[in-house]
């Protein structure tokens, strides 16, 4: 009778089990996104949620946590449960961060697991119209000449646009005075009135401003022209430095995550993104698509936070 009773008290938990699993399946898939809506990482997440939703056949929210760089919404992720449910969209300003804030409370390499790169982005070195400036080696030059006199600004310490000047000047051995603003639209205004020198921008920002003149694009921080502005060199071509500043787009969950799930949303996320509609989308946003294994990216990001740490270490930029 003892052994019977086990065998009906085992056989009635397994309903609970089959339940709790089947919710597990269908709970609703959560997007952080750490920056403002608008953002092209908030585009990715906006775009691949419900082709995500539809092929894995659950509900894909998204979530918009901004503040500190990105590293609210980023520390939400590493603490959620490793489960498939909740999954950071983001940018390389993540491994930006961690030289530049030494008591983050996480690590994104240790503590982020990568699922799948979603996309590139190019910045691009402009300056106003009315600057003498025609191309970047010009910049450079004048740089040199006048060691500290000419500035740039930025959206703030730690932006991808700050962290690009500052390889450009290690890598060109000039002084260029940082001015940091509370984000890109009055560092554009006072870019475009002449208040300030020069300054990397997104392409797909910087795109109608130098359509219209009121700009002057003086190279691209990539290895090769871009379509959309074909006639910019890019800045080894212009004669300033062989510097890189592509910005990559993707996708990670929190460490811990079981292989098998991460497999699934890797073959899902690059489906998806070889779409004609995800195309449509990030083009626009001056991103253009791309994909890898979990292996290639996490390979990809290990390499550019080295970069990244280097240069804070050996220029001394702090977050303050």
């Amino acid at each position: 009778m003892h052994g019977a009773a086990q065998l009906a008290a085992a056989a009635s938990l397994l309903p609970a089990v089959g339940a709790r699993a089947n919710t597990e399946a269908v709970a609703p898939i959560r997007l952080i996104v750490p920056f403002t809506p608008g953002t092209g990482i908030d585009t990715i997440a906006r775009t691949v949620g419900p082709q995500l939703s539809q092929r894995l056949g659950r509900p894909v929210i998204v979530d918009n946590r901004p503040g500190a760089s990105g590293n609210i919404g980023t520390e939400a992720v590493v603490r959620a449960a490793p489960n498939g449910q909740t999954l950071l969209v983001t940018v390389n300003t993540l491994v930006m961060n961690a030289p530049l804030y030494p008591k983050l409370p996480f690590n994104p390499l240790k503590d982020l697991e990568p699922i799948s790169l979603t996309s590139w982005g190019q910045l691009i070195l402009v300056t106003p119209a009315t600057a003498p400036f025609r191309t970047a080696g010009d910049l450079v030059a004048a740089a040199k000449e006048r060691p500290g006199q000419i500035n740039y600004a930025s959206p703030g310490v730690g932006t991808p646009h700050h962290m690009s000047m500052e390889l450009l000047k290690n890598t060109a051995h000039v002084s260029i005075t940082h001015i940091p603003y509370r984000g890109t639209g009055p560092a554009l205004t006072d870019l475009i009135g002449g208040q300030v020198d020069c300054m990397f921008l997104p392409i797909h920002v910087a795109l109608a401003h130098v359509k219209s003149g009121r700009l002057r694009a003086l190279g691209i921080g990539s290895h090769q022209r871009h379509p959309l502005l074909p006639d910019v060199p890019t800045l080894k071509e212009a004669r300033a430095g062989d510097v890189n500043v592509d910005m990559w787009y993707g996708i990670f969950a929190p460490a811990g995550m079981p292989a098998d799930q991460l497999q699934t949303l890797n073959q899902e996320l690059r489906a998806i993104l070889a779409t004609d509609e995800v195309k449509r989308a990030f083009e626009p946003q001056g991103m253009d698509p791309a994909s890898s294994t979990p292996e290639e990216f996490r390979t990809l990001v290990q390499k550019d936070a080295r970069r990244w740490a280097d240069l804070v270490r050996s220029r001394g930029i702090t977050a303050q």
